[in-house]
Protein backbone atom coordinates (compact mmCIF):
# COMPACT_ATOMS: atom_id res chain seq x y z
CA UNK A 1 0.00 0.00 0.00
CA UNK A 2 1.32 3.41 -0.97
CA UNK A 3 0.06 6.94 -0.48
CA UNK A 4 0.87 9.93 -2.65
CA UNK A 5 0.15 13.34 -1.16
CA UNK A 6 -0.72 16.48 -3.11
CA UNK A 7 -1.17 19.66 -1.10
CA UNK A 8 -2.34 23.05 -2.39
CA UNK A 9 -3.70 25.91 -0.28
CA UNK A 10 -4.31 23.72 2.80
CA UNK A 11 -6.20 21.18 0.70
CA UNK A 12 -4.59 17.75 0.90
CA UNK A 13 -5.37 14.95 -1.51
CA UNK A 14 -4.11 11.53 -0.45
CA UNK A 15 -4.09 9.07 -3.33
CA UNK A 16 -4.02 5.49 -2.10
CA UNK A 17 -2.52 2.68 -4.19
CA UNK A 18 -2.54 -1.08 -3.68
CA UNK A 19 -4.37 -3.52 -1.43
CA UNK A 20 -5.82 -2.15 1.79
CA UNK A 21 -6.04 -4.99 4.28
CA UNK A 22 -5.08 -5.47 7.93
CA UNK A 23 -1.43 -5.97 6.94
CA UNK A 24 -1.26 -2.56 5.25
CA UNK A 25 -3.62 -0.53 7.45
CA UNK A 26 -1.31 0.25 10.38
CA UNK A 27 1.53 1.57 8.20
CA UNK A 28 -0.95 3.48 6.03
CA UNK A 29 -2.44 5.20 9.09
CA UNK A 30 1.07 6.24 10.16
CA UNK A 31 1.87 7.57 6.67
CA UNK A 32 -1.39 9.53 6.58
CA UNK A 33 -0.76 10.93 10.08
CA UNK A 34 2.68 12.11 8.96
CA UNK A 35 1.19 13.83 5.90
CA UNK A 36 -1.50 15.52 8.01
CA UNK A 37 1.07 16.74 10.51
CA UNK A 38 3.21 18.17 7.72
CA UNK A 39 0.42 19.81 5.65
CA UNK A 40 -1.99 20.88 8.43
CA UNK A 41 -4.88 20.82 5.92
CA UNK A 42 -8.36 22.28 6.24
CA UNK A 43 -9.69 19.87 3.59
CA UNK A 44 -8.63 16.27 3.05
CA UNK A 45 -9.61 13.95 0.23
CA UNK A 46 -8.87 10.24 0.60
CA UNK A 47 -8.72 9.13 -3.03
CA UNK A 48 -9.35 5.40 -3.37
CA UNK A 49 -9.01 5.27 -7.17
CA UNK A 50 -5.78 3.26 -6.92
CA UNK A 51 -7.02 0.77 -4.32
CA UNK A 52 -7.26 -2.68 -5.91
CA UNK A 53 -8.71 -4.45 -2.85
CA UNK A 54 -10.13 -3.31 0.46
CA UNK A 55 -11.46 -5.18 3.47
CA UNK A 56 -12.90 -3.73 6.67
CA UNK A 57 -9.47 -2.29 7.50
CA UNK A 58 -10.37 0.50 5.09
CA UNK A 59 -13.10 1.55 7.51
CA UNK A 60 -10.54 1.85 10.31
CA UNK A 61 -8.23 3.91 8.08
CA UNK A 62 -11.07 6.25 7.06
CA UNK A 63 -12.33 6.75 10.62
CA UNK A 64 -8.83 7.23 12.03
CA UNK A 65 -8.11 9.83 9.35
CA UNK A 66 -11.45 11.58 9.98
CA UNK A 67 -10.64 11.80 13.69
CA UNK A 68 -7.26 13.41 12.96
CA UNK A 69 -8.71 15.83 10.41
CA UNK A 70 -11.44 16.93 12.83
CA UNK A 71 -8.77 17.55 15.47
CA UNK A 72 -7.16 19.96 12.99
CA UNK A 73 -10.52 21.67 12.46
CA UNK A 74 -10.80 20.38 8.91
CA UNK A 75 -13.22 18.47 6.69
CA UNK A 76 -12.70 15.16 4.92
CA UNK A 77 -14.33 13.10 2.23
CA UNK A 78 -13.68 9.91 0.29
CA UNK A 79 -13.24 10.02 -3.46
CA UNK A 80 -13.38 7.45 -6.23
CA UNK A 81 -14.03 4.25 -4.25
CA UNK A 82 -14.36 1.07 -6.30
CA UNK A 83 -17.69 -0.77 -6.19
CA UNK A 84 -16.16 -3.31 -3.80
CA UNK A 85 -14.83 -0.58 -1.48
CA UNK A 86 -18.18 1.20 -1.64
CA UNK A 87 -19.94 -1.98 -0.49
CA UNK A 88 -17.61 -2.21 2.51
CA UNK A 89 -18.13 1.46 3.40
CA UNK A 90 -21.92 1.34 2.94
CA UNK A 91 -22.24 -1.87 4.99
CA UNK A 92 -20.68 0.03 7.89
CA UNK A 93 -22.67 3.23 7.27
CA UNK A 94 -19.53 5.31 6.69
CA UNK A 95 -21.34 7.46 4.12
CA UNK A 96 -23.37 8.94 7.01
CA UNK A 97 -20.17 10.25 8.62
CA UNK A 98 -17.91 10.95 5.65
CA UNK A 99 -18.98 12.37 2.31
CA UNK A 100 -18.23 10.31 -0.80
CA UNK A 101 -17.74 11.33 -4.41
CA UNK A 102 -17.41 8.95 -7.34
CA UNK A 103 -15.62 11.29 -9.71
CA UNK A 104 -13.57 13.73 -7.69
CA UNK A 105 -10.95 15.46 -9.85
CA UNK A 106 -10.10 18.75 -8.07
Amino acid sequence: MQVKAESVDRRLRLRLYGELDHHAARQLMKSIADELEYALPLEVVLDFSGVTFMDSSGIAVALHTLQQVKRLGGKMWIANPSQQAKKVFFAAGIQRMIGMEDAYEK
